[in-house]
Formats: structure tokens, sequence, C-alpha cells
């Protein structure tokens, strides 16, 4: 459900920019349906967040400097920003402080389920994790300099989200194979 939700906002800008007339009426959907994540989490754990905070205002800010401007670059812009924001703090949190960025969003869920990973685990696997979001915040640029608005819009939505929750997937998979392959000792 949670993929869903996040990736709603996402498809909900697309679908209006190819239905509804292009960028300013997407961008006043994507605005509004970023609430959803919001509304998730609150409804979910009674609080907001943190990830889905920063984006909701970096999509409120660079949506409305794009709608006020009538210039797209501003929203394109926001995609990079926001992964390169994610990337530096999954990095930065191997050197600073006694748990990653992603020990602190995972642990507690993995641990619940009798899950407990090393620490260099966590490290290599948030430094994995913030190199990808760094990769994803200069492709989207790149597709943004290089193509047209309506194939940055489609790359943006069907292409870029879909392939980091399938990576971001791929990586949690990565890091809890040591106990989802493990032997039963009686074989």
């Amino acid at each position: 459900m949670q993929v869903v939700i996040e990736f709603a906002p996402w498809a909900i800008f697309a679908l209006v920019y190819k239905f509804a007339g292009g960028l300013s009426p997407a961008t006043i959907a994507l605005m509004i349906a970023i609430v959803l994540p919001l509304a998730y989490d609150w409804l979910r754990e009674r609080k907001l967040g943190q990830m889905h905070l920063v984006l909701a205002i970096l999509v409120w800010v660079f949506g409305a400097a794009t709608l006020i401007l009538h210039d797209v670059r501003f929203l394109q812009w926001k995609a990079s920003v926001y992964y390169w924001l994610c990337g530096l703090a999954l990095i930065g949190s191997t050197f600073i402080g006694k748990q990653t960025l992603l020990e602190r969003l995972m642990g507690k869920s993995l641990a619940e389920n009798g899950i407990t990973l090393p620490a260099n685990t966590w490290r290599s696997s948030s430094l994995l994790m913030g190199a990808l979001y760094l990769a994803f915040g200069l492709v989207n640029i790149w597709v943004a300099m290089t193509r047209t608005e309506a194939e940055w819009v489609t790359f943006k939505a069907w292409i870029l989200i879909p392939v980091a929750l399938v990576l971001t997937m791929g990586v949690f998979l990565w890091l809890v194979r040591g106990v989802l392959f493990e032997k039963d000792p009686r074989d």
C-alpha cells in the first residue's frame, strides 16, 4: 500500500499532464496529490514522515515557482534536488551518528520481525542507496535538459520513479538476504 501511496501523486501528475492540457493543471494536481503520502503517514502513525514532508515542501515551493514563472525547469530541478538531498543524507549518515539513516528508517521494523543486521551491512547499504539517489538526480537533470517537456514528464512518472522503487526494493532484499535464504539446520 505504501508504494501505491508514494507513486500516486506522480501518476496523477502524468495523467493530468497528458489528458488535461499540460504543465499548469498537472502541477496543481501534483501539489494537491502530494498530500496523499502525508495523510497516509498521519493516519497510520499519527505523525508525518520526514521524507514525505520534505518532498511535499519541495513540491509546493518548486511547483509554485513553476506556476508563477511559467517555467518547467523549477519542477524539473525539484526532482533532482530531492534525490540529491536523499543521497547526501544517506551517505552522510554513514559518517555521522551511531546509526545510518537507513537503519533509523528500517531497523525498528526489521527488529520487530526478528531481523538484526550488523553495522557494516547498514553502512554499505546506505552508501549504495545514497549513490543510487545521487545518480537518479543526475539522470533526471540530463533528461530534463536534453528532451522535451512531455518526454521528461513521461520519464519522471513512468520510468524514473518505478526504477527507483524497484532498486530500493532490491537493496531491501539484499539487506535481508541472509535471513531470507537461511538454511534450516535440520536440512
